[in-house]
C-alpha cells in the first residue's frame, strides 16, 4: 500500500499539517500525522520509523519542521524512502530561518525540499507512479 507518513516537529504545527492533509485527500494518498521533535524525542522518533519501515508500505515521509530542522536529517538518514521537507512559515521572516535549515542538510542526508503544500502532494504522486 502506498502511504505517505506526515511527521511535525510539534503539535503547534497542525494548522500547517492541515493544508498538506487536504492536499493529499484531493488526490486520494493514504495518510497519518504523528507529532515528535527530533531534538526532544529522538529516541521515540527512530522507533516511529522501525516501525513504518517494516510494515511493508510504500512510503514517502513528509516532515514539518522549521528553526534547525533536525527532524527532516533524522528521517532521511533513518529510511530508505523519500523524505520531503515542507517548512512551515508565517512570514518573510519565518521564512528565511525555516528555508535554511532545511536546505542546508548535511552530506548523504537526502532530503527534497517542497514549500507548497499542494505541490508536495503533486510530487508525491508521481513518487508513487514510478
Amino acid at each position: 500500500m502506498n502511504k505517505v507518513i506526515i511527521i511535525s516537529g510539534s503539535k503547534s504545527d497542525q494548522e500547517f499539517v492541515q493544508k498538506i492533509e487536504l492536499a493529499l485527500d484531493e488526490v486520494n494518498i493514504i495518510h497519518e500525522w504523528e507529532a515528535c521533535s527530533a531534538h526532544k524525542e529522538t529516541k521515540r522518533l527512530l522507533e516511529l520509523i522501525e516501525g513504518w519501515e517494516n510494515s511493508g508500505d510504500s512510503i514517502v515521509y513528509v516532515t514539518v519542521a522549521g528553526r534547525s530542522n533536525a527532524l527532516s536529517g533524522v528521517v532521511a538518514c533513518n529510511t530508505k524512502h523519500p523524505v520531503l521537507a515542507v517548512p512551515p512559515f508565517k512570514d518573510k521572516d519565518d521564512f528565511m530561518v525555516n528555508i535554511n535549515s532545511t536546505l542546508q542538510m548535511p552530506s548523504n542526508t537526502p532530503v527534497l525540499t517542497v514549500l507548497e503544500p499542494k505541490n508536495a502532494a503533486q510530487a508525491i504522486e508521481r513518487i508513487f507512479a514510478v
